[in-house]
């Protein structure tokens, strides 16, 4: 049993996807395969349970994984120790990070670096996914935390999911709408509508989903601040879509957060540009073991 056999059924596990596991891991689709039907030979059960649409874990895979990840995590603090003691990791690491990235995994693997190389120095980007991606895909940004367009990220860029979640709706507390287990996008459609600008990576999912179920798509207000979202819906501006992953509001008693009858689900990534590019340290915060990416799936 091979490290980096474990370490691509954990990107499989991680990632509920082949194709995303065989990206983030730099190697082709049917070498992810080929190592994980070997490694299910090897301990004689399957591991995944496999479909045209979705990668489960099997009981055997449920108990295959504290082993894989305390596997990889020993690797990531063996390599850690050498380096530290060559001395051998400095410089800087410019990381861009556009809204919702406190409600990911990457402040505590930041934390986690910053123990283990404290020789490099980290460059925080604040900005919004549009202006984000050009800079990593120019080069001035080493990665990014970003929205995942709905069809996808370019093959160009290696990426790591920390968030999956799904828009919800913010309705006035008292308001009829707040007492309602779910609402339809046809609800929403005469009341005025709060929700993220343009430049934001979550409006294209938004402006989808209004396309598939035919409804006009006309916020009245747009801002990427869910805080500012939030106070607007309580001073009767009308009802905002935000990330399910912002818990704020639901700390709110001004206000309800709702679910939508027809989910608009995304996910937000960590992106690098692939191949020969990535420097030393982005190399460090990649190999760390990172905790299980927040997730709200069905």
């Amino acid at each position: 049993m091979e490290v980096r056999t474990l370490q691509s059924f954990l990107a499989v596990a991680e990632e509920k996807s082949f194709t995303r596991a065989a990206a983030r891991c730099h190697v082709a689709q049917p070498a992810i395969s080929q190592q994980i039907r070997a490694l299910e030979r090897e301990l004689g059960e399957a591991l995944f349970e496999r479909d045209s649409r979705t990668v489960r874990l099997t009981a055997a895979g449920e108990a295959l994984m504290p082993h894989a990840r305390a596997v990889s995590a020993a690797v990531a603090a063996a390599r850690a120790e050498f380096a530290a003691r060559s001395g051998l990791l400095t410089g800087h690491l410019s990381l861009g990070a556009a809204d919702g990235v406190d409600h990911s995994s990457l402040p505590a693997q930041l934390g986690a670096f910053h123990r283990l190389y404290p020789g490099v120095g980290v460059n925080l980007v604040d900005g919004t996914s549009a202006s984000l991606v050009p800079q990593v895909r120019q080069g001035s940004l080493d990665a990014a935390f970003v929205a995942v367009p709905p069809g996808g990220l370019d093959s160009d860029f290696g990426h790591r999911v920390l968030i999956r979640d799904e828009i919800v709706a913010i309705v006035a507390s008292d308001q009829p709408q707040a007492q309602q287990a779910a609402l339809s996008l046809a609800q929403l459609s005469g009341t005025p509508l709060i929700t993220y600008g343009p430049d934001s990576g979550l409006r294209p999912h938004l402006i989808a989903a209004f396309a598939d179920a035919g409804v006009p798509f006309r916020p009245a207000y747009a801002t990427n601040h869910v805080a500012l979202q939030v106070e607007l819906v309580a001073a009767g501006v009308g009802i905002a879509l935000a990330a399910g992953a912002d818990r704020s509001p639901a700390s709110d008693p001004r206000v309800t957060v709702v679910p939508l009858t027809l989910r608009i689900p995304y996910a937000k990534a960590l992106i690098w540009r692939a191949g020969p590019h990535t420097s030393a340290p982005l190399r460090a915060l990649l190999h760390l073991s990172h905790p299980t990416a927040q997730t709200t799936d069905a």
